[in-house]
């Protein structure tokens, strides 16, 4: 009869205790937990950083960022226009003077440097209607051809364009049928313009070698 309740005093004492092995892996979940937000919470952050960052842009210094509305900046357009381009070497009042010579043993006269005050006209000839002036420089830049380096602006006169111009830097073969020029900006309507001009050869007069040259004018502007 006394055998029994040691027995299960016995029994009592060497049964496992759980307490300590559960609550381990809770407390390991925890830190896991705890660890996860902290890093969802820094990727969050940095997403936010810089999604401000590039919706603002960087202010430092004497940089600032602004909405292109504040310049009155509107939808983007297209704009296709085509001008001849006179370019007078001869006569009493030429618009294309040498300013430089070239080298007496080129055969692609490289050296050579024209400055330009060249009337821009609606038609082929000298005598229709002039739109504005081509203003600016060409200089022959190859030894291999007669290529020539273009840097002019054209200042419109006509119409709502009148003291607007676009600017033309580009190289120029000229013996090309059609030669292409980048436009790289531009003033009153047309600031922050960008395009292309093609540029084809009109008439030549091989004895006094002026020359009238059509321009194709693609500009992307405000």
């Amino acid at each position: 009869m006394t055998l029994g309740p040691m027995t299960l005093d016995i029994h009592t004492q060497h049964r496992p205790t759980t307490p300590f092995s559960t609550a381990e892996p809770a407390i390991s979940m925890a830190k896991v937990l705890q660890k996860s937000s902290s890093l969802f919470f820094i990727v969050i952050s940095f997403f936010i950083s810089f999604v401000i960052f590039s919706v603002t842009g960087e202010n430092s210094g004497f940089v600032k960022a602004i909405d292109r509305k504040t310049l009155g900046l509107r939808k983007e357009k297209l704009s296709h226009f085509r001008v001849y381009w006179h370019d007078i070497v001869s006569g009493r009042s030429p618009t294309s003077v040498p300013v430089t010579q070239p080298s007496l043993n080129s055969s692609t006269a490289f050296g050579l440097m024209n400055m330009i005050d060249n009337p821009l006209t609606e038609g082929p000839e000298l005598s229709s209607k002039m739109v504005g002036r081509a203003q600016g420089f060409y200089a022959s830049a190859s030894q291999e051809e007669v290529g020539l380096i273009m840097a002019m602006n054209f200042a419109f006169i006509e119409g709502k364009y009148n003291g607007s111009t676009i600017t033309v830097l580009g190289r120029n073969s000229v013996f090309n049928k059609m030669r292409e020029m980048p436009v790289i900006g531009g003033s009153g309507l047309f600031r922050f313009a960008r395009g292309y001009v093609h540029a084809r050869t009109h008439t030549v007069d091989l004895k006094s070698g002026d020359a009238t040259v059509k321009y194709d004018c693609y500009v992307m502007h405000y």
